[in-house]
């Protein structure tokens, strides 16, 4: 008998879907493929590595944890931490990208909470021993732990990619009263602005304006020298490092009120347009209005939207490309437009000539910011309407979540090659009645696999959540262990699964089922459970469910409750 194929631990299948069975992965294999990640931990989300954080505890393969890369330890259970190895573990975790983890949520919370407890921190004073095993966990710490604790934690700040406004009011305080590895500010040169690293960033106009001029000077040539080999987003933290010096010396510098009527620079021509330097020269949307004229805006578009425009200046240029294209804007411009495209209105994008995926996709890249729910339906609308398609890729592009935003009748036109060429789509944002019309365009577009279980389910996971109990139950029944993880489980449709058996339910799971108690809170579960007999859920399942319905004893009472079999589960 042929083997049935299995979800492999590979990054294109960890990419693909939320979790794959553990039963499906030899432990060699899952140990080999999460040590191997210490050279690329960048490759995987955040699920995935909470995926691969779980088969990993689910083979108990976690006591190692020095082996694998701290993003990874970010997801690992921190009650399931051994005290003696804590601190280390901590260290390791918290070198980790704390961005993995939204902030406030509860991993995120418990992790810190662990390693306080760890390091037996009982006062908002850090000391320098805990700080060192803190790492960028501090990120999370509020600004009374900043002013109170040792000077050193301002290295575990250079961690943050991002400070509250307070955790930054914070640290100038920090600064200002001295007794920091970089002095006062009045001392600091060149040397030490760089050395502050990131923290920089944070430095408000009192801090700045006692930094002496020359060093101000020095630092932002450096600045300008780098500037043209940054990315997007490095070049928006140096013209915002810019701007707060040059604010510095013109408070110290105050200069005549200038004209709003002219432009009182040289004029933007084709030669200035890549200058780093081109919006401290035109220091205000203003003078950037004044100073470009449509027609070096028509002839230098794309080099101009290369540069890292903030919203007051991209509103400039969409006023002059109104101007300059009264009866609409030409396609080929439109696929330039980047993050200037976020700033049209639904009733302006519906005037759009997006007849090519090629333009839609310019227009998709989620690097040039989110689009609204009403513009993004407008622009796909306006795409399907001047009859264009959908493929596997375009559909990769948009996301589950802009998926999810097209009317019923525009995913109807899905063709089932675009489900199947799409790879993962998260619809969990998907109405019910969506969920189900992508369910039926999927079983079409994977019916060539339907024959063989495993290889069929691991393709058609995203998109459970619109199944039927009928097709739920031909999984179940099919003789070939699935072994479902719960999450999926719960994002089936909460109606169909009231239609499945015990017995269903852990044919599906398989060796995921000890997983359904610890979800036994979720209204989906508690629903199923109440409609299940109380002795089959403790005969068949044993995990130690409660709240099924007890069976008449013969006597006419019902029989006593069932001891709960939770405490010798280990999931």
């Amino acid at each position: 008998t042929a083997v049935p194929p299995r979800c492999s631990p590979s990054a294109s299948v960890l990419q693909g879907f939320q979790c794959i069975p553990a039963s499906d992965v030899p432990a060699a294999d899952l140990l080999a493929f999460a040590q191997g990640l210490q050279n690329k931990p960048a490759e995987l989300s955040g699920a995935q590595l909470s995926c691969l954080a779980r088969l990993l505890a689910a083979k108990n393969l976690t006591a190692d944890f020095a082996r694998y890369p701290p993003d990874l330890l970010l997801f690992f259970d921190p009650a399931e931490v051994p005290g003696g190895t804590c601190g280390a573990f901590y260290a390791r975790a918290s070198r980790g990208n704390l961005e993995l983890l939204p902030r406030g949520s509860a991993r995120r919370r418990e992790l810190l909470s662990g390693a306080l407890a760890c390091l037996g921190v009982r006062s908002r004073r850090l000391h320098p021993e805990q700080l060192s095993t803190l790492g960028a966990l501090v990120c999370d710490m509020g600004p009374d732990t900043i002013t109170a604790s040792d000077p050193g934690i301002l290295e575990n700040l250079k961690l943050c990619p991002a400070l509250t406004g307070a955790q930054r009011d914070a640290l100038n305080a920090v600064l200002l009263r001295g007794g920091t590895a970089y002095g006062d500010p009045s001392s600091w040169d060149l040397h030490t602005l760089q050395s502050l690293g990131r923290l920089v960033l944070a430095l408000n106009q009192t801090t700045v304006s006692l930094v002496a001029e020359a060093a101000r000077e020095a630092f932002g040539r450096s600045i300008v020298a780098a500037f043209g080999s940054q990315g997007r987003s490095q070049r928006e933290d140096s013209l915002t490092l810019l701007r707060a010096f040059a604010a510095a010396s013109a408070s110290s510098h105050p200069r005549l009120k200038r004209s709003a009527d002219c432009c009182l620079s040289a004029p933007i021509t084709a030669s200035t347009i890549p200058d780093p330097l081109l919006l401290l020269i035109y220091d205000t949307s203003e003078q950037f209005d004044l100073c470009l004229s449509n027609e070096v805006l028509k002839a230098n578009l794309k080099p101009l939207l290369e540069q890292p425009l903030p919203v007051e200046y991209l509103r400039v240029v969409k006023k002059k490309l109104e101007q300059i294209y009264p009866s609409g804007i030409p396609e080929e411009q439109l696929k330039l437009f980047g993050p200037l495209s976020r700033l049209y209105t639904a009733a302006e994008i519906s005037l759009w000539p997006v007849t090519s995926s090629n333009t839609l996709s310019a227009l998709l890249d989620p690097s040039d910011g989110k689009w609204g729910a009403p513009q993004v339906q407008q622009l796909l609308s306006r795409y399907l309407a001047l009859r264009g398609t959908l493929s596997g890729p375009l559909l990769r592009k948009m996301g589950g979540r802009n998926l999810c935003n097209l009317q019923e009748e525009q995913l109807e036109q899905i063709p089932p090659e675009a489900i199947r060429t799409a790879g993962y789509l998260n619809i969990s944002s998907c109405s019910q009645t969506k969920k189900d019309q992508l369910y039926r365009t999927a079983q079409e577009a994977f019916a060539g696999q339907a024959g063989t279980t495993r290889a069929y389910y691991c393709q058609i996971r995203p998109y459970l959540g619109g199944a039927p109990a009928k097709d739920l139950k031909d999984l179940a029944e099919a003789g070939v262990t699935i072994d479902m993880d719960v999450d999926t489980f719960l994002a089936l449709n909460p109606e169909e699964v009231q239609k499945l058996s015990v017995t269903d339910v852990k044919n599906l799971l398989g060796e995921n089922l000890p997983d359904l108690k610890g979800a036994e809170n979720e209204t989906s579960v508690m629903r199923w459970v109440k409609r299940q007999s109380q002795r089959e859920l403790d005969c068949t399942l044993g995990i130690g469910l409660q709240g099924g319905t007890e069976e008449p004893s013969p006597a006419g009472t019902p029989t006593p409750p069932h001891p709960t079999a939770s405490a010798s589960i280990t999931p």
